[in-house]
């Protein structure tokens, strides 16, 4: 499936993984969990995980973390595949 059909299907989809003061480390095991059960998954970064961070680079860590493909990000959101 092409990125660019990813991102379109992301789009509808609700955020289910929220990202807040306990960092990428807090929400690695629940978006592993949701990954093995869903196609995609939408994480929402709140101001309290992104500190002087940006959202790409938290976004970025956390899909190495899960061994996910990041398939977007856009404003604090970001989608994993």
């Amino acid at each position: 499936m092409s990125n660019h059909e990813l991102r379109k299907e992301a789009h509808d989809l609700d955020v289910t993984v929220w990202v807040g003061k306990g960092g990428v480390g807090a929400v690695t095991e629940e978006l592993k969990n949701q990954l093995q059960n869903e196609k995609l998954v939408k994480v929402k970064f709140l101001r309290a995980a992104r500190g002087g961070t940006s959202t790409d680079e938290l976004a970025d860590e956390l899909a190495d973390e899960v061994n996910a493909e990041l398939v977007e990000t856009r404003g604090n959101t970001a989608v994993y595949h």
